[in-house]
């Protein structure tokens, strides 16, 4: 057996060296990478670490994604020190920041100028704009803040007494129903708030048996208990949404039809909908605040105009549509240029800059909430477009012009089959559907969940 010494001294550093020389050659290949970076403080210990995750696609158009650090970031948090921390990091590995696509990141406004002050391009996780939709949307309500609050008390009394669990299990076996916990919510995700009403819900009647004999610090009313149920009807759609752009074959494409899908559903209105319309409305009214840049946002844009499942199906607006296809033939002029010169161009046109302001994974069949991504490209016919003499124009509009491939079908799959008959819309997709939705990739890497 290797002893501890070689193992740490001399094993794990050559694995390391030879992981690390593998990558590096991947990453000099690749050319377009996408980054996604958080900043996690402990909270039991002084200390803040700062991720950066790498994603590109290969020549044969496979989707790769590495974990390049996971360093200690020290003393307060500036634009200017996560600026520098960034730079050194890339330099480590090589990485130009023109080579660069685009970087994930929080909201944070230290995270936005840092990348700001480098000149490389960065958008905010969409999973955490999306928990600002459902907190500023729903959860804000102050029927919903009181309920919320008493279910959080109740959970709490049960979390910390064990007798009183004890007591709950056997009034669980008693009524033939599961033994089943009662889940806790943590404030930094709103999707934890609707487990915790779920399991409230699915315990009421032993949690109502327990009641009559026992005390506890609150019970929610008749009236509450219907408004956490309602509560989870409206919250449903963005708990699957979620998971859907957490997934690690989300990309950047996936944030349109989401947004369209999410604010069609928030506003049919069905015979179900008694007592929630408001519940319904509130969300609605916060996404198209908080994503009303995303169409016109080229990142966004483009990338889903090369996913061959979406291409031009979901755009809301004839104008952020055009907009959206100049900003792709744009691109695929640039790629173009590329290939006849022959070599990589130095001064990269920049894209149309935006008003500031997954794959999505397919659900079970019978949901309503994905049936509408299906609806959605039904109800948009493409009709014959004029015929273009630029050859670019026509590549692009020989394309959208096409069908759309099914939603269960990986779009890197149909740009590996149509490489030869379009290289430089290949070339764009390989750049655009790189980048991810979100920033969960770096999050994971401090999450034991």
């Amino acid at each position: 057996m290797p002893s501890r010494h070689y193992i740490v001294e001399k094993g794990i550093p050559a694995l390391h060296t030879k992981v690390r020389e593998q990558v590096q050659r991947h990453l000099k290949e690749a050319t377009s990478i996408a980054l996604t970076t958080d900043l996690w403080s402990s909270s039991v210990a002084p200390m803040s670490l700062l991720s950066l995750t790498a994603h590109w696609i290969d020549s044969s158009f496979t989707l790769h994604n590495v974990v390049l650090h996971a360093s200690e970031l020290r003393g307060s948090h500036t634009s200017m020190r996560i600026r520098n921390t960034i730079e050194e990091m890339l330099a480590k590995w090589d990485i130009d920041n023109d080579k660069v696509h685009v970087v994930m990141r929080d909201n944070a406004a230290n995270m936005k100028k840092a990348f700001a002050d480098m000149g490389v391009q960065s958008l905010g996780c969409f999973a955490h704009t999306l928990q600002l939709v459902v907190i500023q949307g729903l959860l804000a309500q102050r029927s919903i803040i009181d309920a919320v609050a008493n279910a959080r008390k109740l959970v709490g009394h049960f979390k910390h007494s064990p007798k009183a669990y004890s007591i709950l299990e056997d009034i669980q076996k008693d009524l033939h129903m599961p033994t089943q916990r009662l889940q806790q919510d943590v404030s930094v995700r709103w999707n934890s708030t609707q487990y915790m009403i779920l399991s409230l819900l699915q315990q009421k009647r032993p949690l109502s048996v327990y009641a009559a004999d026992h005390d506890l610090p609150c019970m929610p009313s008749a009236n509450q208990w219907a408004l956490m149920e309602k509560a989870v009807v409206v919250l449903s759609p963005f708990e699957e949404l979620t998971r859907a752009v957490s997934a690690a074959t989300a990309s950047a494409a996936d944030v349109i039809p989401a947004i369209t899908v999410l604010k069609r559903h928030l506003s049919c209105e069905e015979s179900t909908d008694a007592g929630i319309k408001t519940m319904k409305r509130t969300p609605l009214e916060a996404i198209t605040e908080r994503f009303d840049y995303a169409e016109t946002e080229p990142i966004y844009s483009v990338a889903t105009l090369v996913d061959p499942r979406y291409k031009d199906r979901f755009f809301t607006s004839p104008d952020h549509q055009e907009l959206a296809k100049e900003a792709l033939i744009r691109e695929v002029e640039i790629m173009e240029r590329k290939r006849k010169a022959g070599s990589e161009v130095s001064a990269e046109e920049p894209p149309r800059k935006s008003p500031r302001r997954g794959g999505v994974g397919c659900a079970a069949a019978n949901s309503s909430f994905v049936s509408l991504y299906d609806e959605i490209l039904e109800g948009n016919v493409v009709e014959s477009r004029p015929v273009s003499t630029s050859a670019v124009v026509t590549q692009v509009e020989a394309y959208l012009a096409e069908q759309t491939i099914p939603r269960s079908e990986n779009p890197l799959h149909y740009w590996r089959a149509h490489a030869t008959q379009r290289p430089t819309l290949a070339d764009t997709a390989m750049k655009f559907l790189c980048a991810p939705c979100t920033s969960v990739d770096s999050e994971r890497l401090f999450s034991a969940v």
